[in-house]
């Protein structure tokens, strides 16, 4: 199923801003000389001194008229469809799940989750074409997603990962600091989810870690090492980047809202 969705700077060309606040100005930009925003200043901080990772985040993509922010109306990240594409040498599927995403991808994404408007999970929060707000406050940063106006948790006031966890879409999330760098570690996925379209697989024994930086203010670098011996034959590291989105916010998408295609799914 096609993620539509109308973007802030498409939005504003047909919908009444003044009622998604899509053009109101973003508090405490850093501005250039000449006025503009400054995407390459330094990184924010909080009140205790770490890079405070909160604000609109947005996926980029490449396009013949140079690199724009990802969206459905333009462009959709290469690796929400092949997760794989970001790693070098691809993929290191084990037999089964080699064999499994063969069979998804020849039913051309029939059984994706979220074709039947379930959730995504971690790595297609961070590959989506749509905006994802993170709110960063002492002992837990949330991530905001539009897609079915969802959320994740990440507690960094020192809780261990739960041993036995209830398998959840988002697991279970801990973070702490290693310098400027946010380290999340992630376990108890609930079975069955696809990391991309191509229908790469994830499974209860997965753990996932994130190192996530702002190196300055525009820029939001994300490391991602998934590590699930049931489907991969060793732990694989996937690398993105994402700016900044300035003067818009979050619009809801709500993919079960007045969705046609599950009718049509053989």
């Amino acid at each position: 199923m096609t993620e539509l969705r109308s973007l802030a700077t498409f939005a504003l060309l047909t919908v009444s801003a003044s009622a998604q606040w899509l053009n109101y100005p973003t508090a405490g930009v850093p501005k250039t000389a000449s006025g503009s925003a400054n995407l390459t200043a330094p990184t924010p901080r909080t009140a205790d001194g770490k890079p405070d990772l909160s604000g609109l985040w947005g996926m980029m993509c490449p396009t013949a008229n140079g690199t724009v922010m990802c969206a459905p109306e333009v462009a959709v990240p290469q690796v929400f469809g092949d997760i794989g594409r970001g790693v070098k040498g691809g993929l290191p599927y084990t037999p089964w799940a080699a064999d499994l995403v063969k069979t998804r991808k020849a039913q051309n994404g029939k059984d994706d989750p979220t074709s039947h408007c379930l959730p995504g999970g971690v790595a297609k929060l961070h590959t989506s074409a749509l905006l994802r707000k993170i709110v960063q406050t002492p002992g837990l940063i949330v991530f905001l997603t539009e897609r079915n106006a969802s959320y994740r948790q990440v507690f960094t006031d020192g809780r261990p990962l739960p041993k036995d966890p209830n398998p959840s879409w988002n697991g279970y999330s801990t973070g702490h600091w290693d310098g400027d760098t946010l380290v999340v570690e992630t376990n108890g996925f609930q079975e069955g989810q696809w990391l991309d379209r191509a229908g790469s697989p994830l499974t209860e024994s997965a753990k996932m870690t994130e190192r996530i930086r702002r190196p300055n203010y525009g820029t939001l670098e994300i490391e991602l090492t998934v590590d699930d011996p049931k489907a991969y034959t060793k732990p694989w590291t996937l690398q993105l980047s994402q700016s900044i989105i300035l003067n818009t916010e979050l619009l809801d998408y709500i993919c079960l809202e007045n969705e046609k295609d599950s009718s049509h799914l053989v």
